[in-house]
């Protein structure tokens, strides 16, 4: 289902699993093998984003989630926090993190 442009809110992403058409930024990725699990990045997402959550013993970003506002890449000790320029809605679903989607909204989402 495509995201209407005024559908702007956090639980509408969530609900249309798209990324605000406004947002002219790429998404962020985390590189794991660089990752500390340190949790600097998600302690520094905005919430209105809420894109960065603790998946078992990784941290990821959810890239429909993310605005690209970049304010967890200073957040980070280790630099392993990367614009995603090749995100794609497509390549999310192969690349297997449709499990991700369970993330928002359960007892671990640390934005509710």
């Amino acid at each position: 289902m495509p995201v209407d442009s005024t559908a702007i809110t956090r639980d509408q992403r969530i609900e249309a699993r798209e990324r605000n058409p406004k947002w002219q930024n790429d998404p962020v990725r985390i590189e794991m093998l660089e990752c500390i699990n340190c949790d600097a990045c998600l302690r520094a997402c905005p919430p209105n984003f809420g894109a960065i959550f603790n998946h078992g013993a990784d941290v990821v970003i959810i890239p429909e989630l993310c605005s690209g506002c970049d304010k967890c890449i200073p957040a980070c000790p280790v630099d392993c926090i990367y614009p995603h320029p090749d995100w794609t809605s497509e390549t999310a679903t192969s690349s297997g993190s449709g499990d991700w989607w369970e993330l928002p909204h359960s007892n671990n989402d640390p934005y509710v």
